[in-house]
């Protein structure tokens, strides 16, 4: 996407390089091709006076041009790799030494017929040098193939059937150079280089052009969101302005530049609110913009830009590309949000930073795959760090057909419906005609475990493809459970009153069968009291105000116990019925807050305001207590007599 701005990368100048190379490549062949061709018209001719010295000149050439396309294929394969390690020090200067070596043999020719001949009649004759040079390259190519079939066998994806390819080249280079020993006069080697020719193009350069646009369509798709990216050299200041939006067009933004920091300076006035220009200036410097980036992967800042003579609020955010020679600085048009926040009233200001935004696009995915819409088909990229830097990993034929045979054997049993639901093709292309993006959270089975994974799909900027990002949620899905633990389980919902919200009958009866087996185990130091309360009126309330009042006053009388025995846990088992289970401060306080709670309710009562809660109260007595319904017995019959005390007043 850059490079077609004419803005050239570090890694873009070293694919300029390897193109070089390869040029210069097929440019020695096709003078061998030439010169091949020619000495064999002329060969045929050469009986006709004065023409003898040209056939040798061109012969001299033949082979000259034959060690010259090894050396220039040689010097494109090693920079295609791109390893300067010992082996490619060692093969660049070993075909430097046999050129040369070829070259002196070639010139000595002429004195001692060490390479060729020519008989008084001009026929030709290959002599024990050619044979010995050409089995030097024959070995040269084997050497040259093998350590390519070494990168290979290291690397995966689409780069490793290219450098297959160009091992492959390697050996028929080597194979047809074989066959033009034994058949001198027959164009062997010619044939090599164009079957050689045709392999790199197919399985290289064609493969790394569509790469190329893949990757070109990925960035553009990721780069809707914003008004204008900037990509700028720290060293030269020279930049790229890469924009879709209508609305910066109208600032008269150039796509490239000489001088980010100072143009941007000299365009302050023109473009930035007036009172927003002082704050603006302090962060187009560049020692102050990297000074800020220490430490940081990116900062960010806002100020009013003058869109159509009207003011609004960019958000700006600058940050270093991943080989740190570049700064990649984003605008963002916000205005829309921060109006809408103040509409509504909001008191929280919620500023998403640039470092978010570019995290949220680039996604951080561990795999994106990059499906063709039309024919199904799919290229699945593997990211390699944290700027989103990619990587071919596997392609495919139908990405929903291998999707289904994926998720019966990878995502966990109770969420593959619903991830083969999403993915169905139909659902997708329906889906996103309506939407932005769409996402998934489904569990994947990973070495015997459950992995919570987040898959999240969006169209390419031209339509054609849909480009899918799976990424690992498995440590933000468990914040969010810790977060909702309490409160958001099965078992704590299955056991809380959804009236009140205080315990139901179904814990009582699991605490009562817990305590129960403690009095039967004989357990010592066991102090504990049960409270039975029984809320009044209730009956009448329903009749004359509703069962919303009702429901009001259940709520209210769970409310009074709960704050009054704060240390015990409040159980409503029946309809106007509550337990509360007294230990701990709360049993050794139990005559304090009993007295609390009746003080309160009588006070209620002649009020004729408030909650009525009749209640009796017993104590364990491991002496004469077999069973926790005694304990439960003796304070309901308590309760009925406050119960009744509490009529008597009224």
């Amino acid at each position: 996407m850059l490079k077609k701005y004419g803005f050239s990368t570090k890694n873009q100048d070293k694919q300029g390089k390897v193109h070089v190379l390869y040029n210069r490549f097929l440019l020695a062949a096709n003078c061998y091709f030439l010169v091949d061709m020619v000495w064999g018209l002329f060969y045929e001719h050469r009986d006709i006076a004065g023409l003898f010295p040209f056939i040798y000149s061109l012969t001299v050439f033949y082979f000259l041009l034959m060690l010259l396309t090894m050396l220039t294929w040689t010097c494109y394969l090693v920079a295609y790799i791109d390893k300067s390690g010992r082996r490619s020090i060692i093969l660049i200067y070993g075909v430097w030494i046999m050129f040369a070596v070829g070259v002196i043999c070639l010139i000595l020719n002429r004195f001692f017929h060490f390479m060729f001949a020519y008989t008084d009649a001009h026929e030709y004759i290959g002599e024990t040098g050619r044979n010995i040079s050409f089995f030097l390259q024959i070995l040269f190519y084997i050497i040259i193939s093998t350590y390519m079939f070494f990168i290979a066998h290291k690397t995966a994806g689409q780069k490793k059937i290219r450098y297959i390819a160009v091992a492959v080249t390697s050996i028929v280079l080597g194979v047809f150079l074989t066959l033009q020993i034994f058949f001198a006069f027959f164009p062997s080697y010619a044939i090599g280089l164009m079957v050689g020719v045709c392999l790199i193009h197919t399985f290289v350069e064609v493969d790394e052009k569509k790469e190329k646009e893949i990757h070109d369509h990925i960035a553009s798709a990721m780069a809707e969101d914003y008004e204008a990216i900037f990509y700028i050299d720290i060293e030269t200041n020279e930049y790229l302005t890469f924009s879709k939006s209508q609305k910066y067009m109208t600032l008269n933004a150039v796509a490239t530049g000489k001088d980010f920091f100072k143009e941007a300076q000299a365009s302050i006035e023109d473009c930035i609110y007036p009172d927003d220009w002082e704050y603006a200036k302090d962060f187009y410097n560049k020692e102050t913009m990297l000074k800020n980036l220490e430490g940081r992967r990116s900062f960010s800042f806002k100020y009013r830009v003058m869109i159509n003579e009207e003011p609004r609020f960019f958000l700006f955010t600058v940050m270093r590309e991943s080989n740190g020679q570049y700064l990649i600085f984003y605008e963002k048009d916000i205005d829309d949000e921060l109006k809408a926040e103040k509409k509504q009233k909001e008191n929280q200001k919620q500023t998403i930073t640039f470092g978010q935004i570019a995290e949220s696009l680039a996604s951080i995915y561990d795999v994106i795959y990059y499906i063709n819409i039309s024919d199904s088909s799919y290229v699945c990229y593997q990211t390699n760090d944290t700027y989103g830097n990619l990587e071919i990993n596997s392609s495919g034929d139908d990405f929903y057909k291998e999707s289904i045979t994926n998720i019966s054997q990878m995502i966990h049993e109770q969420d593959r419906d619903k991830l083969l639901e999403f993915v169905n093709k139909d659902n997708m292309i329906s889906t996103m005609e309506t939407h932005k993006d769409n996402s998934i959270i489904y569990r994947m089975i990973v070495t015997g475990k459950a992995q919570y994974t987040r898959m999240t799909v969006r169209k390419s900027s031209d339509g054609s493809h849909f480009i899918i990002g799976i990424e690992n949620v498995d440590e933000e899905i468990e914040r969010e459970k810790q977060h909702l633990k309490e409160l958001k389980t099965e078992k704590e919902l299955a056991r809380r009153d959804e009236l009140t919200g205080v315990k139901n009958k179904t814990a009582y009866k699991e605490l009562e069968e817990s305590i129960q087996g403690y009095i039967e185990n004989h357990i010592s130091n066991l102090a504990f009291a049960i409270i039975v309360c029984d809320t009044n009126n209730l009956k009448q309330i329903n009749d004359t105000k509703g069962h919303a009042a009702g429901d009001e006053y259940l709520r209210a009388s769970s409310h009074l116990l709960c704050n009054i025995f704060v240390h015990s846990p409040v159980f409503r088992v029946g309809g106007d019925e509550f337990v509360i289970f007294l230990k701990g401060n709360d049993y050794e306080a139990r005559h304090e807050l009993m007295e609390k709670l009746q003080s309160q309710v009588r006070e209620n009562s002649k009020a004729e305001n408030g909650i009525i809660v009749a209640s009796g109260i017993s104590e364990y007595n491991p002496e004469k207590d077999q069973t926790v319904s005694e304990i439960f017995e003796r304070a309901d019959k308590e309760m009925y007599k406050n119960k009744k005390n509490l009529k008597s007043q009224a």
